[in-house]
């Protein structure tokens, strides 16, 4: 093992990166339009009762501040195969649902077709915490694709889960 002192963004991304992590990709209808982001830090099991979840985005993010205006969220975690999808999502120079299959629900949660799993889910709480936010979120509706795999996140590139 290496150790070394934390000497900046890049060092610290680079530790970070060591540990692996799936990929959701959180979606709503905002005044009829689609919009995406995309999150490795999302962590489920907050709390049982409720349910909650929650994940960390950044303070620059042009994005998140149109998508906490929407009613429900919709949160797929990506499914192996859908490598395409993550960056297409995550693309600042594209249209982010171009020929993507997705649905959404009444409330305006939108959901990425294939996903490992989707949370319809609802904004409980934002905490600032450095250059990013935690926000917390409430799930109201799940739906298991018991044939999907995650996409998982690790050492800045994709990975399959093995046996």
């Amino acid at each position: 093992m290496t150790q070394a002192t934390v000497d900046g963004a890049a060092s610290i991304k680079q530790a970070f990166a060591q540990f692996p992590s799936g990929v959701a990709a959180f979606s709503a209808m905002v005044g009829f339009v689609p919009e995406a982001l995309v999150a490795s830090s999302f962590t489920v099991g907050v709390s049982l009762e409720p349910p909650l979840v929650m994940f960390a985005v950044r303070n620059s993010s042009s994005t998140w501040p149109k998508l906490r205006r929407a009613q429900r969220l919709g949160v797929s975690i990506l499914a192996q195969g859908q490598e395409d999808v993550c960056l297409q999502l995550s693309s600042r120079s594209q249209d982010r649902f171009a020929g993507l299959a997705t649905s959404t629900s009444d409330a305006g949660a939108v959901l990425i077709e294939g996903a490992a799993l989707a949370l319809e889910c609802e904004v409980v709480s934002e905490t600032p915490a450095g250059d990013h936010s935690i926000v917390v979120l409430e799930v109201k509706a799940t739906e298991i694709n018991h044939d999907a795999e995650p996409l998982i996140y690790h050492g800045a590139g994709f990975r399959q889960l093995a046996a």
